[in-house]
């Protein structure tokens, strides 16, 4: 007894002295000011060269396999006599920003920062800078909260037990109703995770529906990757290396097995199930999927977005499912012919996949196809992918 109560006692100590530990000035890392600059600091006193790269820095273009990218441009931080290294942005406009460090050419999270968000095989430093209505829809704001779930289902088609993401709206538990169903997916690399963490879908959602400017809905955030049971390191595999190299993403595989997903929802949630109360879109591959889907299905979906979608950029392989791509044209205009009520599209101004969606507007207007067109400045990037999330969500099931 007496031997316990001393270390207890020991251990009491100890954290009261940690929590003491460092109460004078800390160094403090994203520092953001009044006028929207941000300082950036790390405590690296042995360190020989620190840099910052980011989505807050102008960017620079790299070419890739023939195409060309925007990618964050690199700044230098300055050492003081102290060892810490800094570096002051220009004034930063509202926005959900990523970051790495760079310490003598490795690239690090910011340790300063206890924020941080994994895309694919890479983890992101994360700030985020409110002040205006679109980012202040990135916010956890003072409003009746959805619920986000993460959920397994059967695939018979894909012969696995696979996980997706459900956010059901505030008041979805009690209220009795049926709601409509919007299916959002991401892009190659991406996972179930990828719009709630990266996409700030459930913000997005909450916010919008609290304001009266969406309509209350569930959203089901699949993964794309119909050879995977879930995220990586949550699956039966284990902790395996994340890669983008997957295979069946886009041979048809998915557009085929994506029936069942619908199937489970319906049987599990309380919905709306009809065309009229149906909508599907997805960023990069998850937009090459919706369209797929969607011209495959043409009176499943009265709702359909393409965010940046990688129009014709399916992969030829002898044992997929090449009739999903067949006769793509003649499947739009059948879609068409139904009349959906909303065809959406979006497209960064430099996107790599510019010319393939302008082709693909193209082919549609020779047809008198009815549809809407939204272009922004920027790539291939999150920070377009969450604005049309938010001006896509609004004229949906209205």
């Amino acid at each position: 007894m007496t031997w316990t109560l001393a270390v207890v006692c020991c251990l009491a100590v100890h954290a009261q002295q940690n929590l003491s530990w460092g109460q004078g000035p800390q160094v403090v890392s994203p520092d953001i000011h009044a006028d929207n600059t941000v300082t950036f600091n790390l405590i690296a006193p042995q360190a020989q060269k620190v840099q910052i790269t980011g989505d807050m820095l102008p960017t620079k273009k790299v070419e890739y396999q023939g195409n060309t990218y925007d990618t964050p441009g690199v700044a230098d931080l300055v050492k003081d006599d102290k060892g810490v290294w800094s570096f002051t942005t220009q004034p930063l406009k509202p926005e959900l920003y990523t970051y790495n460090m760079i310490v003598d050419g490795v690239k690090i999270i910011d340790p300063l920062n206890v924020y941080n968000i994994r895309d694919i095989n890479n983890l992101f430093s994360v700030l985020l800078i409110g002040g205006d209505a679109r980012t202040d829809l990135y916010k956890v704001n003072k409003v009746a909260h959805g619920t986000v779930s993460k959920v397994w289902y059967e695939s018979p088609t894909a012969g696995l037990t696979r996980r997706c993401t459900v956010y059901t709206p505030a008041g979805y538990e009690t209220s009795g109703k049926d709601y409509p169903v919007f299916y959002l997916l991401h892009g190659i690399g991406g996972d179930e995770n990828a719009w709630s963490e990266l996409g700030r879908a459930a913000q997005i959602l909450d916010n919008l529906i609290a304001q009266g400017k969406a309509e209350p809905m569930i959203v089901v955030m699949t993964n794309g990757n119909i050879s995977e049971e879930a995220c990586p390191g949550e699956t039966s595999a284990g902790f395996r290396v994340p890669t983008m190299m997957l295979p069946k993403t886009m041979e048809g595989s998915f557009e085929t097995a994506f029936p069942d997903v619908v199937k489970f929802v319906e049987k599990t949630y309380r919905v709306k199930k009809d065309k009229a109360h149906r909508a599907i879109a997805g960023l990069s591959m998850g937009g090459f999927h919706s369209l797929f889907i969607s011209i495959n299905n043409p009176d499943m979906f009265g709702y359909i977005g393409l965010f940046s979608a990688a129009v014709d950029q399916q992969q030829p392989d002898p044992n997929g499912h090449p009739k999903i791509y067949a006769d793509r044209n003649a499947k739009i205009d059948a879609l068409f012919a139904k009349k959906p009520n909303l065809f959406w599209i979006g497209i960064g101004k430099t996107d790599f996949l510019f010319k393939n969606n302008n082709d693909l507007r193209a082919y549609l207007d020779s047809k008198h196809h009815k549809y809407t067109y939204l272009e922004t400045d920027g790539g291939h990037i999150w920070r377009n992918w969450r604005i049309y999330l938010s001006e896509f969500t609004p004229l949906l099931f209205k």
